[in-house]
């Protein structure tokens, strides 16, 4: 998909629009954001075009801390600077903290509860559904990155063999398949 018209574009209108459009996100990614994220961001709020998203998750994987904290202070920090990237995160964090808290307490009372235990299997299940699927509906941006598909695929594909199979520690696979990628990346864009 190309990057949007600046006619499609559109940017969160306020602070608040920000604060209140975070929270709503928030409170729909039970078990992992990145699917709702993208289907926010991108396709209802057109805040940005499917590569900025992988770009911009991208970055938000590599730096310290939650992805989507990461990622709700690149998206706040690009529209409004410091303020919005503090309103994205209070957005992100205020009501879903007060809710698991909540939940924290009703779960020590009926943890080892047989039907409980089951929910929270299966909501693992749903969960790993929904990544596979924002993956299937990120394949296109794809087309339009530095390394192609094939690279790409290859990286993937071996990050997932170091990680999984090889048990090596993420940060060895960051800095070593990440650094080749960057490294082919910038040759490939080099003028």
């Amino acid at each position: 998909m190309s990057p949007l018209p600046h006619s499609d574009r559109q940017r969160p209108q306020s602070l608040k629009d920000l604060f209140i459009s975070f929270t709503v996100l928030a409170l729909q990614g039970f078990g992992g954001v990145l699917t709702v994220v993208q289907a926010v961001l991108v396709e209802k709020k057109r805040w940005m075009t499917r590569e900025e998203f992988l770009e911009d998750w991208a970055v938000a994987q590599v730096m310290p801390g939650p992805n989507v904290i990461n990622l709700s202070l690149i998206v706040g920090g690009r529209y409004f600077g410091l303020p919005g990237a503090m309103a994205a995160l209070a957005g992100l964090l205020t009501l879903p903290l007060t809710l698991v808290l909540a939940l924290a307490m009703l779960h020590g009372q009926f943890a080892q509860h047989p039907g409980v235990a089951g929910a929270l299997r299966g909501m693992g299940a749903v969960a790993v559904g929904l990544i596979a699927a924002t993956a299937l509906r990120l394949l296109p941006a794809l087309r339009n990155n530095a390394l192609g598909w094939r690279w790409t695929t290859a990286f993937g594909l071996a990050s997932l063999l170091a990680i999984a199979v090889m048990r090596l520690p993420l940060v060895y696979v960051i800095f070593g398949l990440g650094g080749i990628a960057c490294a082919i990346a910038y040759r490939r864009m080099a003028p």
